[in-house]
């Protein structure tokens, strides 16, 4: 219906594509809160928990990670809090996508 409009029409199409997205986008940011992404370390003696929005949930030591040396356990504790911010941001990165997939606002397209 809108398309009988030019211009006005793509933008009309383009504000509707918008709302979907926002809405979609408030979904995904609940979706994302509840998730848990767990980042690892030292084949597992440090696990570093966060939530797909990269808040902090928990951390997780093995008996053996509380054997290592300070700063090899700091080593570990970095180590998995980046894994699990990768992990983290790439889920969200192709969240996004699926979500803003496929959209076509008029000027922005290739």
């Amino acid at each position: 219906m809108a398309k009988g409009f030019g211009p006005f029409g793509k933008i009309q199409e383009a504000l509707k594509k918008a709302q979907q997205v926002r809405e979609g986008a408030q979904q995904l940011q609940t979706e994302l809160d509840s998730m848990e992404i767990v980042g690892e370390a030292g084949e597992g003696k440090v696990k570093v928990t966060l939530s797909g929005n990269q808040e902090p949930r928990s951390v997780s030591l093995t008996p053996e990670a509380l054997q290592e040396t300070p700063e090899a356990l700091s080593e570990m504790l970095l180590t998995a809090m980046n894994d699990a911010y990768i992990r983290s941001t790439e889920t969200m990165r192709e969240r996004m996508e699926d979500l803003t997939g496929g959209i076509d606002l008029p000027g922005f397209g290739a």
